[in-house]
Formats: C-alpha cells, structure tokens, sequence
C-alpha cells in the first residue's frame, strides 16, 4: 500500500532549460462552415482570430485545467490554422525556459482553439434536429518537443 501521494511532481533539482513543444488538431467542418469561415461570414466574428485568442488564454491557463500541471512562465506562444480538405487545422508552439516541459500547455491550446471555431460555426453545422452530425475534432497530437541541454 502507498503511504503518501505526490499531487505535484517536485522539479525543484531539473535544471532550467529552454523548452518547446508543439501540438495540433483539426476540426472537421463542412464545405459551407469552411467557406464562411475564409469570406468573413460568421456572425460571431473572425473564427481564426477569436480562436487563436482562446488558445492562447489556454496555453496560460493550463495548471487550472490540468492539475498536476506546473505553472510555466510562458515566454512564446504562436497559433496558426490551416485550412484543409475536410477542415480547420490548429497547431500550437509553447516555448519557456524552465525544469518542466510545455506540451500539456501546446495541446491545451489546440483543444480550446478548435471549441471555440466549433462554438462559433455552430449555426452552420447544426442539422434540422440541432445535432451535430458530421463535426468532430480529431487527430489532436504533439507533433514536437525539444529541450536544450542544459550545458549549453
């Protein structure tokens, strides 16, 4: 039996060191969400950059969203979307100098970039029963991390 539980891993003896990570996700829209989405006709307003705000608030939100989470003093955050075929893609780079990594706060961002595309497409992908039949995000990954040695 385990007599004590660690709700935070202590990073206090890793050495600081420069961190990145970068992970990315899509949403996959109709071909009308996506046109709207490029011809400026969504009625909240610019999808891609009130998304890119709320990924960036979730990148500095992490550790109240995940609990073992540190908080990192985030020094870079860039989003960017891409649209493809079947949707909008989302990809997320962190970078600080820190004993922790960044991944968790690269993949918070695209989870809260793509809801906040899904919440302000909603009107174009509901079917006549307000269901959501095709929309799905999916292929959410970190596709990269990297660390400096701490040598250098």
């Amino acid at each position: 039996m385990r007599e004590s539980w660690e709700a935070i891993v202590d990073v206090g003896s890793k050495p600081v060191v420069e961190r990145e990570a970068t992970a990315s996700g899509l949403i996959i829209l109709s071909k009308d969400s996506l046109e709207a989405i490029e011809n400026g006709q969504i009625s909240k307003g610019d999808v891609r950059e009130a998304s890119t705000v709320a990924a960036i608030q979730a990148v500095k939100e992490t550790p109240r969203t995940i609990p073992h989470c540190h908080p990192i003093p985030i020094e870079g955050c860039k989003v960017s979307w891409n649209v493809e075929d079947e949707g909008l893609r989302c990809t997320v780079s962190v970078k600080a100098h820190w004993p922790t990594g960044v991944e968790m706060e690269a993949l918070c961002g695209v989870n809260a970039g793509l809801l906040c595309a899904w919440d302000m497409v909603k009107a174009f992908e509901k079917d006549e029963k307000g269901q959501y039949p095709k929309v799905a995000i999916s292929d959410i990954r970190v596709i990269s991390k990297r660390k400096s040695d701490p040598q250098d």
